[in-house]
């Protein structure tokens, strides 16, 4: 009873880290749950699961961790939201150094590295500065399909089984990132209210629902898919796998160029396809503004690497709590 009792301790604990970290660009949600000691039990629970083998000690672990996860993230959204466009240079340095701190992580779980390892961090490095280079800087809505709204599902859940790779960071480089948190919000406020307006508003609900239920999909879907494909290729190709995740995390911090800004629109400008007109300019929220590199001051640039060491020491002492917490099996 104790040890089931610990076991439930720790998923909590992971599930609410893993969740935090789906919302912060940088921090790998699969990372987290290696640092509360429940990685091992959570891929081994869902290829239980998804095998129909089932045990109801794997569908209490799953559930536990899927719940925390969850409810961290509906609690969270909006702020980490409002952060993000107000402060993006300062969050954007503080994501480099989450990811940073990551790699020391991935580089002992490759020991021995070999040339399979570097060749195959080399390729998926290349692919994310490719990826970073060619994706426009927008975190507005963009074309929210219906496909690109599950594909960031399963960027999210790659997240939550990759040690190392941040679901957030894709979904920036997707476009999705700002559109997802806002529907989080939304159907947060519409299920519940805010301050005197509490109370179900069913047509916040279903605008969010056009957006969460596509990703809610995406993400069934990746965590399923996904958990199952790399347990399988750490299983059979492990340093070729765990060098691509090297490239992945290497890679992610070239997109993360922290000194951007949204820029207001004007009056003729396309956004999002549209031209901008004097009756929409009035409408268009700063979440929805176009994004733009910029030169940074001397002093911005001290205080970005500050905050790059201050993410790496986070992450790096998240990892090291994992020496004291007891391995749940």
């Amino acid at each position: 009873m104790a040890e089931q009792s610990s076991t439930l301790v720790h998923a909590v604990i992971g599930g609410a880290l893993m969740g935090l970290a789906n919302l912060v660009p940088g921090i790998s949600g699969g990372t987290m749950l290696l640092i509360a000691g429940v990685y091992p039990g959570f891929i081994g629970a869902i290829a239980e699961i998804t095998t129909l083998r089932w045990r109801w000690s794997s569908v209490v672990l799953l559930g536990t961790i899927g719940g925390a996860a969850v409810l961290a993230i509906f609690l969270l959204a909006g702020p980490t939201k409002t952060l993000v466009i107000e402060y993006r240079w300062v969050m954007y340095s503080l994501f480099i150094g989450l990811t940073l701190g990551s790699v020391p992580l991935l580089w002992r779980l490759s020991q021995p590295a070999s040339r399979r390892f570097f060749i195959s961090a080399g390729v998926t490095f290349l692919l994310m500065v490719l990826l970073a280079f060619g994706t426009p800087l927008q975190t507005g809505p963009g074309d929210e399909s219906f496909g690109l709204l599950f594909v960031a599902g399963l960027a999210g859940a790659s997240a939550m089984v990759l040690p190392g790779v941040s679901g957030g960071y894709l979904l920036l480089l997707l476009g999705q990132y700002v559109p997802i948190l806002r529907s989080i919000e939304k159907l947060r406020l519409g299920l519940f209210g805010a301050g005197e307006q509490a109370g179900l508003d069913w047509p916040l609900v279903h605008e969010a629902l056009w957006v969460v239920i596509p990703v809610g999909l995406g993400v069934a879907a990746g965590i399923i898919g996904v958990s199952n494909l790399i347990r399988w290729l750490l299983e059979h190709h492990r340093t070729a796998t765990l060098g691509a995740l090297m490239g992945l995390v290497l890679g992610a911090i070239i997109g993360l160029w922290p000194f951007q800004a949204g820029v207001p629109p004007q009056v003729g400008d396309r956004l999002h396809g549209q031209v901008v007109t004097p009756e929409t300019l009035s409408r268009i929220d700063a979440e929805d503004w176009p994004v733009r590199r910029f030169p940074p001051s001397v002093g911005q640039l001290g205080a970005a690497l500050g905050l790059i060491a201050l993410g790496a020491g986070i992450t790096l002492g998240l990892d090291r709590l994992k020496n004291h917490v007891a391995p749940v099996r």
